[in-house]
């Protein structure tokens, strides 16, 4: 055995900050060095969670960088605790700890409750998500989280299962995708093992399932899960589930599921406003130990305002570009970044526009009058314009959907969420909307008060 201090494990996080840097996280200067032992340099990650990510998505970035540091074929093995002996006898002295949960889809350290950025457009499911965390099966159940890609709704679910965990050592938590619950049970129908699995999905104590909308048009995984629904509801545990869409909007989702969801708390997730975005992009820096000016924080929530993980990818592309020329993060390296990448929603000054402005600067483009915007008639002349004109309310102010679709007739919520969703979608492939919209948005500049 030899003895090995703390200046090779220092060597082996500058290897990693250099060669790796979107995996390093600030926490890793809490991971402890114990010994090469037996051949292998044994690391200590105290944390569950942490030390389960480490081995599942970094031990081959860890192994490089020992050997780079020892200049040893040296393999890297993550340990839950010191043993009492420090010389150890072959075959299994050091303790991995099973935590309790089931998670075919990896828990990330990154997505706790302390790192989840609140914000007035996901106020309501984090709140909610604590008290089912800190009390599964009491507080709302089932729970039902809704809302675009990349917006927050999978840091929730992690961050619930991480607490419940903490909190109740010896609850059973599983954390799974809907179609990783599908492939299983088509496995346990295939190998004659339903009886295993009806086992094992209906008698967690907290169940977590990402993405049901996967389940729509699958009848006999719809009825299957009806059922396994139904037991841990009825035996008073926790349910929680994420879609891309409120449970009765979601297609060819039968009717008892419908009813089952919906006697819970569904709560909404939208779009990050311009605060929320400068927050959520100094909050990724912290936990990469990335310094990141206000300015350049600014800049890069101004042009980007499509989701969470596009943020994250301008971060990573901000780092490594300082990394490669060897400078530090600025306005001008976030310019050159970025480049024409995203269309501003605000400036890098937040300001903000009224409805009635937007309205007065749709209906004048298109040459109708407010009310035909606010109208149930559904010709395209009118139809776009108005789709339009929502689309421009949620870029440009901060009222949630049900509110712009009080402003425009009395609309419901999934009225705006489709006229937005198509505008996106419409704008990306049509250079003439394209154009019309730059020039809209550029005649709402000069009304905007600061």
């Amino acid at each position: 055995m030899a003895v090995v201090d703390r200046v090779v494990l220092d060597g082996i996080l500058a290897h990693l900050r250099e060669h790796y840097p979107a995996a390093c996280r600030h926490w890793f200067s809490d991971i402890e060095i114990i010994d090469i032992i037996d051949g292998t340099l044994h690391l200590l990650v105290v944390e569950d969670v942490r030390r389960r990510y480490l081995q599942r998505q970094c031990l081959d970035a860890f192994k490089e960088a020992a050997q780079a540091v020892t200049n040893r074929l040296l393999p890297v093995s993550f340990v839950g605790e010191i043993p009492l002996n420090i010389n150890p006898t072959p075959g299994g002295v050091f303790k991995h700890q099973d935590d309790g949960v089931e998670d075919e889809i990896i828990l990330s350290p990154d997505y706790t409750f302390d790192t989840f950025v609140v914000g007035p457009d996901n106020r309501l499911a984090h709140a909610a998500a604590l008290a089912v965390a800190e009390q599964p099966g009491r507080a709302y159940n089932p729970f039902f989280i809704h809302g675009g890609v990349g917006l927050g709704k999978t840091h929730l679910l992690q961050a619930i299962c991480q607490t419940a965990m903490c909190s109740n050592p010896d609850m059973r938590v599983c954390y799974i995708s809907c179609n990783s619950f599908m492939n299983n049970f088509m496995d346990a129908v295939q190998e004659g093992k339903m009886r295993d699995f009806r086992h094992r999905f209906r008698t967690y104590d907290v169940l977590v399932v990402d993405d049901i909308h996967d389940i729509a048009n699958r009848g006999p995984s719809q009825e299957e899960f009806f059922h396994t629904f139904n037991t841990l509801y009825q035996s008073g545990r926790q349910v929680v589930l994420s879609s891309d869409a409120p449970p009765s909007d979601i297609p060819d989702l039968e009717e008892r599921l419908i009813s089952r969801f919906n006697s819970g708390l569904i709560a909404p997730i939208e779009k990050p406003c311009y605060e929320t975005r400068v927050a959520i992009l100094k909050s990724k820096a912290a936990m990469r130990a990335i310094d990141i000016p206000d300015d350049v924080a600014g800049y890069v929530a101004a042009r980007i305002d499509s989701n969470i993980r596009e943020l994250e990818g301008a971060l990573t592309t901000l780092q490594g570009l300082a990394l490669i020329d060897n400078r530090s993060i600025n306005l001008d390296l976030a310019k050159q970044s970025i480049g024409g990448r995203g269309v501003s929603n605000e400036p890098v000054q937040h300001v903000s526009v009224s409805v009635q402005s937007i309205l007065d600067a749709v209906s004048g483009f298109y040459g109708l009058r407010v009310g035909d915007l606010l109208s149930k008639r559904r010709q395209r002349s009118i139809a776009l314009p108005r789709q339009i004109g929502m689309y421009l309310t949620r870029r440009h102010t901060r009222f949630s959907l049900g509110e712009i679709g009080g402003y425009f007739g009395g609309r419901d919520h999934t009225t705006v969420m489709h006229a937005i969703r198509t505008i996106d979608g419409k704008r990306a492939a049509d250079q003439s909307l394209d154009r019309d919209l730059i020039r809209l948005e550029d005649s709402l500049i000069s009304v905007l008060t600061p």
